[in-house]
């Protein structure tokens, strides 16, 4: 079978195509917001945000072109399709495609409407009716580009994203002479330790998770340039990967400094975007708002195509055809479009106990990946690791949900609500004594143990079984 080798230009649009993929919703929105709160500790803090925003996804795409895609062949057949379906559910309908759609009404969208707060009532849901409409016509451009994945590299990769490229350079290149005023004081978990609160920040971006799922379909895509050398395959995957974090975290650190410098524009602020489009309206007018309203609802749109094209090429793959490609591309354009109407700040409070759960298995994943070759026994590695990065990951996030629930739950005698706190309080006093416990990483420290551990204990067997 004949290979093809890719072109410069075709290099640059699968770089391209990769940076667009991931620059999205929470890329967006969570970096100013980040740095207003960050205030004074905002270095310390976006260096934080930067390892989880852009160096795990980087390690994530590498970690795909090392196993050659197959970053879960260590994992029981049963676990590995378990954990792949909860990450493409995760990134895809339940909740980082929605919230693409939900970012893009906020800022692309909402600043230009009259009436953006009119409702109408869906079988006795009232619902945002400019969002609904929205959200519909959103969904269905994304199910137009997705339904042709041979075609996302010359469509995402060279048009959409050097558009956004120009928007953004432009909106960093205003930052940068921006005389913004001088940084306040850090409020919250910024005070006490910026880093690890940078670096649980950077979880909402939901990349690390991305990032395992795109490997795959760039993968895909250049198989279907005719690329099917291994080796071609994972170096092109490499350097999309540089071309992508490069990218992000010349974006990211634009964003954070803006939010620390942002002054009398963040206040009152609940967001990221209300602070960029604060920002934007006050240094361009007019004629900011709509190329920041251009900007976001690209890198909307971009991420949500890479999102529905991942999931629905998987799901397909897991019924073994049974699920057409196409018809997937449909039923979950359909269903992102009726999940985002749940609101953008209920997607993101539901989202980050999940995330606090999921982050630890993933990064655990890229780490062993990585050292693979260094356990005497890799499956028992793999798998050991895995399991005790999800056992405190999981406790991380119910202590997260069970605060959550008590802060909207204060009146109520929730049964639901009383159990998980109780459990909380309950395992509490143990948890408490593990480091980084209240920094929502207990998971670290006693997962580096058992990967350190797996390069001496096991029985020794082939690197690659």
């Amino acid at each position: 079978m004949q290979n093809k080798q890719l072109t410069v230009s075709d290099t640059l649009g699968l770089g391209f195509m990769t940076f667009a993929f991931f620059l999205g919703a929470g890329n967006l929105i969570f970096p100013p917001f980040a740095g207003y709160q960050a205030g004074d500790q905002s270095y310390i803090a976006m260096m934080g945000f930067l390892i989880t925003a852009v160096g795990l996804p980087l390690a994530g795409l590498i970690a795909v072109a090392k196993a050659k895609g197959l970053v879960m062949r260590m994992l029981p057949a049963t676990a590995a399709t378990l954990f792949a379906t909860a990450i493409y559910i995760i990134i895809g309908p339940a909740f980082a495609a929605p919230r693409t759609s939900l970012v893009a009404f906020e800022i692309g969208a909402r600043p230009f409407l009259s009436d953006a707060d009119s409702t109408i009532a869906i079988a006795g849901v009232v619902l945002n009716q400019a969002q609904l409409y929205f959200t519909a016509g959103f969904f269905f451009v994304v199910m137009l580009l997705s339904a042709f994945p041979q075609r996302l590299m010359d469509s995402v990769g060279k048009v959409l994203t050097p558009v956004l490229l120009l928007l953004l350079i432009a909106l960093a290149v205003s930052v940068a002479g921006f005389i913004g005023s001088p940084m306040p004081a850090a409020t919250g978990d910024y005070i006490t330790h910026p880093l690890s609160k940078g670096i649980v920040e950077g979880y909402n971006t939901m990349d690390t998770l991305a990032s395992l799922m795109f490997g795959v379909l760039i993968i895909d895509l250049l198989r279907q340039k005719n690329v099917h050398d291994t080796t071609l395959q994972t170096r092109y995957l490499i350097r999309s990967a540089f071309i992508a974090a490069a990218g992000l975290a010349f974006v990211y650190v634009s964003l954070f400094i803006l939010g620390a410098t942002a002054g009398d524009l963040a206040k009152g602020a609940e967001n990221g975007g209300q602070i960029l489009t604060h920002y934007v309206t006050d240094q361009f007018g007019f004629t900011g708002t709509v190329a920041l309203s251009l900007v976001v609802s690209l890198a909307c749109l971009t991420t949500a195509v890479g999102l529905v094209s991942a999931c629905s090429d998987y799901f397909s793959t897991l019924s073994n055809g049974f699920l057409p490609y196409r018809v997937l591309v449909v039923a979950l354009s359909v269903i992102c479009a009726v999940i985002a109407n749940v609101g953008l700040s209920q997607l993101i409070s539901i989202s980050v106990p999940v995330l606090m759960m999921v982050y630890p298995v993933a990064i655990a994943l890229v780490l062993v990946t990585f050292v693979h070759n260094w356990f005497r026994n890799p499956r028992l590695a793999h798998r050991a690791a895995l399991t005790v990065a999800l056992v405190f990951g999981i406790f991380d996030g119910l202590k997260v949900a069970a605060a959550s629930l008590q802060s909207f739950d204060v009146k109520s005698e929730s049964l639901a609500t009383n159990m998980l706190v109780s459990l909380v309080d309950g395992v509490s006093p143990v948890m408490s004594k593990m480091p980084l416990y209240d920094q929502g990483m207990a998971w670290l420290v006693p997962t580096l143990v058992v990967v350190v551990a797996c390069f001496f204990v096991g029985s020794k067997s082939r690197a690659g079984a």
